[in-house]
């Protein structure tokens, strides 16, 4: 349930135009500092993952996984997307505290099974 609203917000937000996907979109938004949070799915290749968080680290950008290159791509209203950048602090802040408490929940869960 927590991750239909997370795609929800990030819909909302691409729809606001405080998002961007596509791989040199992202880079290019990582270089400018206009990202204030880079989503990667987890379905990600190694070598873009990688370019991602980087470029990211780098910045001083955060960094979160989640979802799926479809999943993502949906959300976007495209195609399979690797990667996304908020440009807009409030949904950034607001989509990294809700990933980062699903991931805890999920962490909680999978150590008890």
């Amino acid at each position: 349930m927590e991750e239909k609203k997370i795609y929800s917000l990030l819909s909302l937000c691409r729809k606001a135009g405080k998002a961007r996907s596509g791989e040199q979109t992202v880079l290019n938004c990582i270089s400018s500092g206009e990202a204030r949070l880079i989503i990667i799915a987890r379905d990600a290749s190694a070598n873009t993952s990688k370019r991602f968080q980087d470029k990211s680290e780098h910045r001083g950008i955060p960094v979160v996984r989640f979802g799926t290159m479809e999943e993502l791509g949906h959300a976007m209203g495209m195609s399979e997307r690797a990667g996304v950048a908020v440009t807009d602090g409030q949904f950034a802040g607001a989509m990294k505290d809700r990933i980062t408490a699903l991931e805890s929940r999920e962490g909680v869960s999978n150590g008890e099974d």
